[in-house]
């Protein structure tokens, strides 16, 4: 199936998801899912089994509205006649087990960095497409490890100095070519927040 008979509807308001997808060539809209719906993933999950469940219960959020009309754009979705999937999408950073999301403020930013420089760590995101006529949810995930370097004091203050840890799981941006992180093995897109390779791959086993 060619990228004209399906559109992607990317449950997400993060920009750089927006610029993969727009990069990669696909027909979008944007509907990001409820705010409160990451404060309903079950506490305890395991890095993995997290990303999984925030991406289903993103895009479960999206497809409920949706059907339901409860979207302005409702009826303009449900009249276009394409296939339709919702892409849920959801990235944490793990290290040692530990498990680290977007920084509340500066000094959570510079407490993770601290905990990842000089050291070994792994990208995880979890992707859900569902498509809104019919079908079940297809949920995976993508992992790439990385390492960065051993920062110095001044080198963390200078990068928090600026807004490129806003936002980041792990409070840094891989897009922003800093030049002290590395890919050891993996998708670069995952580091950035949507993992393009396990996309196609997921799109193409519902025939897309």
């Amino acid at each position: 199936m060619n990228r004209a008979s399906y559109r992607l509807i990317l449950a997400s308001k993060s920009p750089r998801r927006r610029e993969l997808l727009a990069e990669a060539g696909y027909d979008f809209t944007v509907v990001p899912a409820d705010e409160e719906v990451e404060s309903g993933a079950a506490f305890g999950l395991g890095p993995v089994e997290l990303v999984r469940d925030l991406a289903y219960r993103k895009a479960a959020d999206v497809v409920s509205r949706i059907r339901s009309g409860d979207l302005s754009e409702s009826p303009k979705l449900a009249a276009d006649g394409r296939l339709t999937v919702v892409l849920g999408c959801d990235t944490v950073v793990e290290c040692d087990g530990s498990i680290l999301g977007k920084p509340n403020d500066r000094d959570d930013a510079r407490r993770m960095l601290v905990s990842l420089r000089g050291r070994t760590h792994q990208v995880h995101s979890g992707l859900c497409l569902w498509p809104l006529s019919e079908g079940s949810p297809a949920v995976d995930v993508a992992t790439t490890t990385l390492r960065m370097d051993t920062l110095d004091a001044d080198r963390i203050d200078e990068y928090l100095a600026g807004d490129g840890w806003e936002g980041k799981a792990g409070a840094f941006g891989y897009q922003d070519r800093t030049g002290w992180v590395h890919v050891v093995e993996g998708s670069e897109s995952n580091v950035v927040g949507l993992p393009l390779e396990l996309l196609a791959d997921m799109l193409a086993r519902l025939g897309c």
